[in-house]
């Protein structure tokens, strides 16, 4: 049909000997991860459009989160519990809903969309060896590298179990290709951390390939499902796709100017691990030899001392960087919501423009 495109609290231990996490707790985690993701902003519309679907989409993920090797529960009860937006399911249902869609599979598909993410981020965190994710401890500092880069599998594993069920090989595709998409952005960025010659346009791959395309992929396999023309089904796609980029530009600037409370991680973890995001490439463009030279010995040779992350943000700052990625972010979101005119004209559309604005928000 389309073709591919190319918080601080810090929690309990659980032990392996510890009595596994039962059925109804988990239900009960899965209930709390929803009231917390009621009444943002900005979003309002879309979860009350998908609320009698979301709930079907958390019972499926009950149901496919346990297993018989107790590690397993124990960790998604920590992801579970650490709450999320479930953006992008919610993008899977708005866009199947939009169109009449009348089956389960759009449920089905969104809770493979959410597997498939929550996976990405327990390999995430390994590779970037993070502490934090969503303001909690990190899997990995609780339980280890190995046993969060098996459960990430597992969650791959049950995420296309699910999608063979809905039946649709375009849908199936469409997700397999994001997931193969997803791993070579998280190879590219291997290759362009501590490297301060990488460029905008190489930056701009990886994060389309890391982040966006799950985005893109969540949006269209709604129209796909519904039976709906290629034309229909791209200009989805290139709405997750522009909404993606938008997410992730407006999660760099915030690392470098927001909150540990926007981020759900401590601000300034990319500087600490040599990421190198958008406001960084754009301030070694517009910065002096001097300047080049500080990112060199932080980002390149891991030499960060006292002082060195303000510094970081005030230089930034100066050269205009982070207002620079919320500009190109702003871009973004216009184009993801130019793509809505292609959609009809319904509350659904309405609810997917006002999950653009609620993204670009976190930066206001």
């Amino acid at each position: 049909m389309n073709a591919p495109l190319p918080r601080t609290a810090e929690v309990p231990i659980v032990r392996p000997n510890q009595t596994p996490l039962g059925e109804l707790h988990l239900a009960a985690l899965v209930a709390s991860a929803a009231e917390k993701s009621q009444a943002q902003p900005g979003i309002q519309l879309l979860m009350d459009l998908v609320a009698a679907d979301m709930q079907k989409v958390n019972e499926l993920i009950l149901s496919k989160a346990g297993s018989n090797v107790e590690l397993i529960p124990i960790i998604a009860k920590h992801l579970i519990d650490s709450g999320g937006k479930r953006l992008r399911p919610m993008l899977t249902l708005a866009l199947a809903d939009m169109f009449g869609y009348a089956g389960n599979g759009h449920v089905i598909l969104a809770a493979s969309v959410e597997f498939m993410h929550t996976a990405t981020l327990l390999h995430d965190d390994v590779v970037d060896e993070s502490d934090m994710r969503r303001g909690k401890l990190a899997a990995r500092k609780l339980w280890g590298n190995q046993a969060s880069v098996l459960v990430g599998d597992y969650l791959l594993g049950q995420a296309f179990k699910m999608m063979v069920d809905v039946g649709s090989l375009e849908a199936l595709r469409i997700l397999a290709e994001a997931s193969a998409i997803i791993a070579e952005g998280e190879v590219m960025q291997l290759g362009a951390a501590k490297n301060i010659e990488t460029s905008e346009a190489a930056y701009l791959k990886v994060i389309e390939a890391k982040t966006a395309a799950l985005f893109a992929a969540a949006s269209e396999v709604g129209p796909v499902i519904s039976g709906q023309s290629p034309e229909i089904c791209a200009a989805a796609r290139r709405y997750g796709m522009d909404l993606g980029l938008a997410f992730q530009l407006v999660d760099d600037a915030l690392d470098y100017g927001g909150s540990s409370a926007d981020l759900g991680k401590q601000v300034g973890d990319d500087f600490r691990e040599g990421k190198i995001t958008l406001p960084i490439v754009v301030a070694l463009e517009r910065g002096s030899d001097e300047d080049r030279a500080f990112w060199k010995r932080c980002l390149e040779q891991g030499d960060i001392r006292d002082g060195d992350l303000d510094h970081a943000i005030a230089l930034l700052r100066r050269l205009g960087a982070i207002d620079e990625t919320i500009r190109r972010a702003r871009h973004y979101g216009a184009s993801a919501i130019a793509a809505l005119e292609a959609l009809p004209d319904t509350p659904h559309r309405q609810a997917l423009r006002d999950a653009v604005e609620f993204c670009i928000a976190r930066v206001s």
